[in-house]
């Protein structure tokens, strides 16, 4: 099972589109030769707003002038004659593809459109920029049956196997990449971008995940940041450990608002829904089909998707309904999307990227023993979600090729033009508490807090006109708010 955490939901609804360009033209910045976006076997291309091209970057930043990879970009150009310049998206993961998600998305901020080229791209790694593939469909479905909170030694020893031929079949297909893909890369990478199109100042939207990169980025070149917006925001400060209590609690805490909306105690609604899991876990549920069942694992994956958006809550209680009457086909059609999994048993490769990037990150490497031990807490914080949480932390990096780079990302920008940081007080992967953690970070007048109390995966475009015409004011006429406000 991926970890629950650093990607947006928006990215499991997203089509897949190919950068290869049929026609071309250039802009006369940095080269760049954009045309038309291609069709792929998995989707039809975006309309003629929108056009692709490849950058090219050294695979190695500390050797410039050495090999170099292609970054897949797309953008749609602004709308309005006054324009402000390009406004950078990363759509969370690691692992999410730009190129795919920017056009799906692209209603949700049309009213920036009126000022900015909407740019996004694939980072290196990551789908059409040298993407990585771990496993073959075959594989990814075979490991399904992995238990991934074991009971017993043996369970134990297949599970950390398991993670170890993941990390071997990174090395084998990513090869020299594997040591290239970090968060530090990839806003070298960013910065790349921002010179060839042209603009002085990056303004950028992250969200998930994309913040940890932004904060990187504004890190690295706090000269350089202009209008930057941070939604749905990591814990800069939270290590391996404290990164999976948070989500624990966040999905917990989502589960609860949950349980509440259907007139449920949540301390009884969660013990029934992780006695449904242990059973599933000890006799896997039929799903219609013979060659496949609902294990625990993917049962616990069915359970999460819903929690990213209010919206999907009738459909966790009719999956969870059917569940208790020994059918486990609605859970599995969650898990499957959240898992990238096509009616054809093809799956994505967002948890490969997300899996080597997060890895270089991370250096820290929790062993069996020491997540043993902290079980007990885990459970206490979520009875339905943290022993998988728990066990995560121990199975996710074991025994990986490359070794990590840091324990916590740094995001300090001392310079930096203010950012605005948004956290949404219900939010299930990267709980409302980050986002002040990165505000504090970012430092003294560069952090700016905007709280939403609502539910989900984000605030910006999720139902408040507060958050929405608070971002679009800083965006669009650089009008930064008070710090601390709070959208009701």
């Amino acid at each position: 099972m991926r970890r629950f955490a650093r990607w947006t939901a928006l990215t499991v609804a997203s089509a897949l589109l190919a950068t290869g360009c049929s026609g071309s033209s250039d802009d006369g910045k940095g080269g760049l030769s954009w045309g038309r976006c291609k069709a792929t076997a998995d989707g039809p291309a975006p309309s003629s707003d929108w056009q692709c091209a490849t950058l090219k970057v050294p695979l190695d930043w500390s050797e410039p002038d050495g090999e170099t990879i292609g970054l897949a970009l797309i953008r749609a150009k602004a709308r309005g004659d006054d324009r402000v310049g390009s406004l950078l998206f990363n759509f969370g993961g690691p692992g999410a593809s730009g190129v795919s998600m920017m056009p799906s998305y692209a209603p949700t901020v049309s009213r920036l459109r009126e000022r900015y080229d909407l740019v996004s791209w694939d980072p290196r790694g990551v789908g059409a920029s040298e993407g990585v593939r771990c496993r073959s469909d075959k594989e990814i479905q075979a490991a399904e049956s992995v238990d991934v909170t074991p009971d017993t030694l043996t369970e134990e020893k297949a599970y950390f196997q398991d993670a170890a031929d993941f990390g071997k079949g990174c090395q084998k297909d990513a090869g020299k990449l594997m040591a290239h893909v970090s968060t530090a890369d990839s806003a070298r990478d960013m910065d790349r971008v921002r010179e060839v199109l042209g603009d002085e100042k990056m303004h950028y939207f992250g969200i998930s995940y994309g913040t940890e990169l932004g904060g990187t980025y504004a890190h690295l070149f706090p000269k350089r940041v202009g209008r930057m917006t941070l939604d749905a925001v990591v814990d800069p400060g939270a290590d391996t450990v404290g990164h999976a209590k948070n989500q624990a609690r966040g999905f917990q805490r989502a589960l609860n608002g949950y349980l509440e909306s259907t007139g449920q105690d949540p301390a009884e609604g969660s013990r029934k829904i992780a006695d449904l899991l242990r059973r599933i876990d000890a006799r896997p549920l039929p799903v219609g089909t013979p060659e496949r069942k609902l294990t625990q694992t993917l049962a616990a994956t069915g359970i999460i998707l819903p929690l990213y958006s209010k919206d999907s809550w009738p459909t966790l209680t009719s999956a969870l309904d059917a569940a208790e009457r020994g059918d486990g086909s609605e859970l599995l059609a969650l898990a499957d999307r959240y898992n990238e999994r096509g009616p054809s048993g093809r799956y994505g490769t967002t948890t490969h990227a997300q899996r080597v990037i997060s890895c270089l990150d991370d250096r820290q490497r929790p062993t069996a023993a020491t997540t043993k031990k902290l079980l007990p807490e885990f459970e206490k914080i979520s009875p339905v979600f943290g022993t998988f949480l728990g066990w995560d932390t121990a199975g996710w990096c074991h025994d990986w090729p490359v070794p990590g780079q840091h324990d916590t990302p740094e995001v300090s920008a001392p310079g930096a033009a203010p950012v605005l940081v948004v956290g949404n007080t219900g939010d299930p992967a990267t709980p409302y508490e980050g986002a002040r953690r990165m505000a504090d970070e970012l430092g003294k007048g560069v952090g700016v807090m905007l709280t939403w109390r609502g539910e989900g995966h984000g605030a910006y475009g999720s139902g408040s006109d507060c958050v929405d015409s608070t971002v679009d004011a800083y965006l669009l006429e650089g009008t930064v708010p008070k710090d601390g406000k709070v959208c009701s």
